[in-house]
């Protein structure tokens, strides 16, 4: 547990930058730096996340700086909102710098529909997702997987759940990895992990996940937003799931591998939850197979909740599929390593509560968006907004092209649950306009508006410093949650 506050040093480098110097602690071999501007960095000093940053800073084989985004708070082993790369011949991976939901990650679709046209309808909406898409803890999917074609599910991801007939043919197209990472060895999975994943297949979860319609309400670049397919009164739908109870088992399953691998080849770590393998080694390579597996599984699931979207979609709107739109915008992890080349070195990028943000000219891009880099989705709570932005060629050589991946807790679950009542909330977001069903009260209430920063100003400190570019605004209407 993080301690009440953090007091160690730092210096503020320019407006929406503070430092770590690596001076702080012998073991460090780089600085920490974190974005952050004034307003966010008392709430970051109070969380103490930046002690994560520095232990981040100590592992072997760290290419650049120790880095965390403005939505960073605590996390386990590397803080949440974390970055970190680390070449893949002399440095290591971490489960902990993964994270337990691994390839948690949020997906855009767009619509061929106005919000204003439907606004009286969108409880309507909101009822037929929450009774068609499986929610909260331990729910089971509504399709039957067989346990003889899971492995194809964590071999091929998106394409497998497309193939099955969930979803457009084109959707892999604007998926991150296309939406089937390269890498994946179902070999390396517990049966435990089988388990676990095999019912959860095209399932929302609980916790933060959710599945949000939205209005957009803003553009602050007219010719990129055109690219993306989005414009203003636009009715999008936001989802944010990952690889559910699967991801969660193969990441306790290797972080106690880890641990015992970190002894074996004489890793000293400044934090047990940094439990780490050189990359190369039979552990790290096990791991990432196994880690890739999760991904693509996440995928598939986003996939197929993506395809009862649009069937909800149509059903309470009385429109057909085809006239709908329901297009894919983009799909990127939140927590993920990957392997990546930046500035000509060959490098293993941690991002846990981070997201790519490759900018135009990247490789790796989507024809469609080549000349304007990958859409880069930042939610917000669901009593306020989300963003869509676009990486630089700073952000590029600065942080690894990452960016933020939300507003960021500012309390903790237990406070949350402490400090809101489940039908004052609902009272509140209904007086916003926001419609909501949840699977849970309890979860429902941690994730209160209030809990978390606000989302425009993790955005802003991004903007602002250059490493993102803000291209448009969505509000909620309409939000399931676990």
């Amino acid at each position: 547990m993080p301690k009440e506050s953090w007091g160690g040093p730092y210096s503020r480098l320019d407006d929406n930058r503070i430092t770590i110097p690596r001076s702080y602690k012998s073991c460090m071999k780089t600085d920490g730096i974190i974005y952050c501007d004034k307003t966010l960095e008392k709430k970051l000093l109070a969380d103490n996340a930046p002690e994560q940053v520095a232990n981040v800073a100590c592992l072997p084989g760290i290419v650049g700086n120790s880095i965390a985004m403005p939505d960073v708070h605590w996390g386990y082993g590397f803080p949440i909102g974390g970055v970190a790369a680390f070449s893949e011949k002399d440095g290591i991976i971490s489960p902990g710098g993964v994270g337990y939901d691994i390839n948690c990650g949020v997906r855009l679709i767009r619509t061929d529909i106005r919000a204003h046209d439907v606004i009286k309808q969108i409880p309507i909406v909101v009822a037929e997702i929450f009774k068609n898409i499986p929610t909260g803890i331990g729910s089971s999917g509504r399709y039957v997987t067989n346990p003889k074609e899971f492995p194809d599910i964590l071999t091929h991801g998106a394409k497998w759940a497309i193939k099955k007939g969930f979803g457009f043919s084109g959707d892999w197209q604007y998926i991150e990895e296309n939406g089937a990472m390269e890498g994946a060895n179902p070999d390396n999975v517990s049966k435990e992990a089988y388990k676990r994943g095999t019912p959860q297949v095209g399932t929302l979860g609980a916790g933060n996940h959710f599945i949000e319609v939205q209005e957009v309400t803003d553009i602050y670049d007219e010719e990129v937003a055109r690219v993306f397919g989005l414009e203003r009164g636009q009715l999008t739908v936001l989802v944010h799931t990952g690889s559910r109870g699967f991801g969660h088992q193969v990441a306790s399953d290797y972080i106690d591998i880890m641990q015992n691998a970190a002894r074996k080849y004489g890793i000293d770590l400044p934090d047990l939850q940094l439990a780490c393998a050189p990359f190369d080694s039979p552990e790290a390579q096990k791991y990432f197979g196994a880690m890739v597996a999760s991904a693509n599984y996440a995928w598939a699931n986003r996939q197929m909740i993506t395809h009862w979207v649009r069937e909800s979609l149509s059903n309470a709107l009385n429109i057909s599929i085809d006239k709908i739109g329901g297009q894919v915008v983009y799909d990127v992890a939140h927590n993920i390593a990957k392997r990546e080349t930046h500035m000509g070195q060959k490098v293993v990028v941690h991002r846990k509560g981070a997201t790519r943000a490759f900018p135009a000219g990247f490789p790796g891009l989507p024809d469609k968006y080549k000349e304007t880099g990958h859409p880069v989705l930042v939610p917000g709570d669901m009593g306020r907004y989300s963003f869509v932005c676009v990486g630089t060629a700073k952000g590029a050589t600065e942080t690894f092209a990452s960016c933020c991946h939300g507003a960021g807790r500012e309390m903790s679950r237990s406070k949350a649950k402490r400090s809101f009542r489940a039908g004052e909330l609902y009272r509140e977001l209904e007086g916003k306009g926001i419609t909501v069903k949840a699977k849970s009260n309890m979860t429902f209430v941690e994730e209160a508006p209030n809990a978390y920063k606000d989302v425009a100003n993790v955005v802003n400190v991004l903007h602002d410093a250059g490493i993102a570019k803000k291209i448009a605004k969505m509000r909620p209407l309409g939000v399931v949650k676990g």
